[in-house]
């Protein structure tokens, strides 16, 4: 149980003293009834409406298509954030995205304040593949495959895991699959085969697959099957 203004401020939609203001004003209603209290208890099963919509509770799941030039933070003042791609209800909400991507690459990325999901996604021992469209200057080759399958060794000793790679017609582009998350990982791959990524886009994170539909810079929220593959995965 949690106090209604409670209730309606962690969504972040409205600040606490904006929710105390629009309940007091009788814009708030619990389960069809309008309530004026905002120390008024509802529970997660009550349906909380403000002004006819409804307010979920619970935990936030966004799908960005995050466009190059934009950087995986929670606040930065010299960069545009990916937050900052969301409306202020989500700016306040405290979501934050789940893995990172480069400031030049593009793709699906996951943001929630769901903390306990994250870290799970995001542990090297759950092994969530993360799954990337590369274009490359280069020729990828059968070599190429073998090294990234065995393990790559970078030129500062890192050691990554086995790694899928799925090299296209032409040999200039492909799928690669990583399940880590190492700082410039999938570049610093390539790189070291002699064939620097000029192209990276993020396709797949775990059970999501980026919507095509969703334009460089949009986003919508999961859907309940998307949840629910999140958690069994």
């Amino acid at each position: 149980m949690e106090r209604l203004d409670k209730r309606l401020a962690s969504s972040g939609r409205w600040s606490r003293a904006e929710a105390r203001a629009l309940i007091r004003a009788g814009r708030a209603t619990v389960d069809g009834a309008v309530c004026r209290a905002p120390e008024q208890k509802v529970d997660d099963a009550a349906a909380v409406t403000v002004d006819g919509a409804p307010v979920e509770a619970g935990p936030v799941y966004l799908m960005l298509h995050k466009p190059a030039g934009v950087v995986s933070s929670t606040d930065d003042p010299r960069e545009v954030t990916v937050l900052s791609l969301l409306p202020e209800e989500y700016q306040r909400r405290g979501l934050f995205p789940v893995g990172r991507l480069d400031k030049d690459a593009e793709g699906l990325l996951l943001l929630t304040d769901d903390g306990p999901l994250a870290h799970r996604l995001l542990s090297p021992k759950y092994h969530v593949d993360k799954v990337y469209y590369v274009e490359t200057d280069g020729v990828l080759d059968g070599s190429d495959v073998s090294a990234l399958e065995a393990g790559v060794v970078l030129g500062d000793g890192t050691v990554c895991l086995p790694a899928r790679l799925e090299v296209l017609e032409g040999g200039r582009s492909a799928y690669i699959t990583i399940q880590e998350g190492k700082y410039h990982q999938v570049k610093r791959m390539l790189a070291s085969r002699g064939k620097p990524v000029v192209y990276l886009k993020r396709v797949a994170f775990g059970p999501l697959v980026l919507d095509q539909s969703l334009p460089k810079g949009g986003w919508r929220a999961l859907n309940l099957p998307e949840i629910e593959s999140l958690f069994r995965h």
